[in-house]
């Protein structure tokens, strides 16, 4: 079954108008209702209530997908001037791009399935009575280099908790652009209520595990040969920081 067929708007039409939002980003509302050729009366009342439900704001004729997101950050160290905003629906073949990059390392499992997710569903952010899913990247001269994902199913048991995954381009680390996505993506789960992130990682990703352990992070639990990579059994490490 298709992510969408799952979703529960109460109506068909309020359904095309939210993931033709969610699939572009943002959408002017005018071509939103002349591309889906809903009656202009109807398709007000069904954006309203796609506001009222928290689905989708609207600045200025414009919808977008209600996630609260801050504003962009500039930092011009001596060696590279690089941004962290904001994902936006035109960085998505950038960030499948630049975790596909990360991911051929060997050593970025889970990243590998976020990236074929959204490849395949075309969009980048979720927040809907399932999921929520936010991007943070960096970008040096408009390019993605790094990224920052967090994704959390709308389940009441685990609500409180969120997955991360983070990745920066080899050619762009040690320049504190881990650290600074790493911080931007905690920031904005702890202030959008989650209590606990979490992610996985082989044990032969010292790097990762390191970087997390150096930033507060604590391994929970260990997965012996939960993963068979190039012929042999990896540990799966499991981490989490508490917000």
């Amino acid at each position: 079954m298709e992510f969408s067929e799952k979703l529960e708007f109460g109506h068909e039409d309020r359904k095309q108008i939210y993931e033709y939002v969610e699939r572009h980003g943002t959408a002017d509302a005018d071509e939103v209702q002349e591309t889906l050729r809903i009656d202009p009366g109807g398709f007000r009342h069904h954006v309203a209530i796609l506001r009222r439900d928290g689905y989708l704001t609207e600045d200025d004729g414009v919808l977008s997908v209600s996630l609260e997101t801050g504003a962009e950050e500039e930092y011009d160290t001596e060696d590279v001037a690089f941004v962290i905003r904001p994902a936006r629906q035109e960085d998505l073949s950038g960030i499948v791009g630049a975790i596909r990059q990360v991911a051929e390392e060997g050593t970025y499992i889970v990243a590998e399935s976020v990236a074929d997710e959204i490849d395949h569903q075309d969009a980048l952010l979720r927040h809907n009575e399932l999921e929520s899913r936010m991007f943070f990247v960096a970008t040096v001269d408009d390019e993605v280099v790094g990224w920052v994902h967090l994704h959390a199913p709308e389940i009441d048991k685990l609500s409180h908790t969120a997955e991360l995954t983070v990745g920066v381009l080899e050619e762009y680390r040690s320049h504190g652009i881990g650290s600074h996505l790493l911080e931007r993506g905690l920031e904005w789960a702890g202030s959008n209520g989650y209590e606990k992130v979490y992610q996985s990682a082989p044990s032969t990703n010292q790097n990762a595990i390191e970087f997390l352990e150096a930033h507060g992070w604590e391994t929970e639990a260990v997965r012996e040969d939960h993963y068979k990579m190039n012929g042999d059994y990896v540990d799966e490490v499991m981490m989490a920081v508490k917000l």
